[in-house]
């Protein structure tokens, strides 16, 4: 089989194994329900919400766990401290708000190691009554799960999956796309692979970054970064000698997560120094209180 031939066809495998995954994207997004549509929404807001709780006791160092979904229109959240009941409703409503969640709701408060049901209100009680019930009450140490509950979800039936027929047509395009590429590999294993392009390196002291492929190059040492570690190193490179500050280094590398963690500036700054090492010319300097410069001298890089 010609090169020419065995291209064609991966092409054309290739379209038409996108176009069936397509579809199968769509039946799904078809059959969807609101409370799958607003599933991740629901699971910020909490854990807005509950970062917020722990700021305003001031704890800024647990890590927030992840949200759970034990039945259909139930999301909960563990917090291993007690928080401000009184504080809950006002918090929770603007997290939802915030992300365009209008649907009614119930809130408990259970005991983690029961989960009997401690304190709650429903967002009725809130429309009514601008209060809820047992506010102003101490809780007592230990371990408290945040439940909330949207009862127009809570019957909602799974959403039914892709047809069987699309599935196996879809294994079977894709197992046949990965060997006619093996077929093109093992005729173009001999062939170097071409080294990237120099304008997709960003250089700084005398080290480089690929930001596409996150490697990290100082002479003959080469580091493979993590996403947020290469968008982190892309920032101080392209600012040499330049203080940025926490907030501004927050907002362009962990805006995306929603929820903003001052503290992993410090855990990153630490793993990009640690990479740094190999190079002289450059030095991660933290300014108390204000945040980080990447400096940037004249000394050669170790071989």
């Amino acid at each position: 089989m010609s090169r020419t031939l065995v291209k064609k066809i991966s092409v054309f495998v290739a379209l038409l194994l996108t176009s069936l995954l397509l579809l199968q994207v769509v039946w799904q997004m078809a059959a969807s329900t609101p409370a799958g549509r607003s599933a991740e929404k629901i699971n910020l807001a909490l854990r807005r919400t509950v970062h917020q709780l722990l700021q305003e006791a001031g704890d800024r160092r647990t890590e927030i766990p992840p949200v759970e979904q034990p039945a259909p229109g139930v999301w909960q959240l563990r917090l291993p401290q007690p928080f401000d009941y009184d504080r809950l409703p006002a918090l929770l409503q603007a997290a939802l708000d915030a992300h365009g969640i209008r649907e009614k709701y119930d809130v408990a408060v259970l005991r983690c190691t029961d989960l009997v049901l401690l304190l709650g209100y429903s967002s009725v009680d809130l429309e009514e009554n601008q209060s809820i019930p047992c506010g102003g009450r101490d809780m007592d140490p230990g371990c408290y799960t945040l439940q909330v509950s949207f009862p127009a979800w809570a019957d909602t039936p799974a959403r039914p999956p892709a047809p069987a027929w699309l599935l196996l047509l879809a294994t079977a395009l894709a197992t046949g796309f990965y060997a006619l590429g093996r077929v093109r590999a093992s005729r173009s294993a001999a062939e170097p692979a071409s080294p990237p392009a120099e304008t997709e390196w960003l250089h700084f002291g005398q080290s480089r970054l690929d930001v596409a492929n996150q490697l990290l190059l100082c002479g003959a040492v080469s580091h493979t970064l993590t996403y947020r570690e290469s968008k982190l190193l892309q920032l101080f490179a392209s600012r040499p000698n330049q203080l940025l500050e926490r907030s501004f280094i927050l907002e362009h590398v962990w805006a995306d997560e929603g929820v903003l963690v001052g503290r992993s500036v410090d855990v990153f700054v630490s793993r990009l120094r640690k990479m740094l090492r190999d190079d002289p010319s450059l030095s991660l300097v933290a300014v108390h209180g204000v945040g980080y410069r990447l400096e940037e001298g004249n000394v050669k890089c170790k071989m």
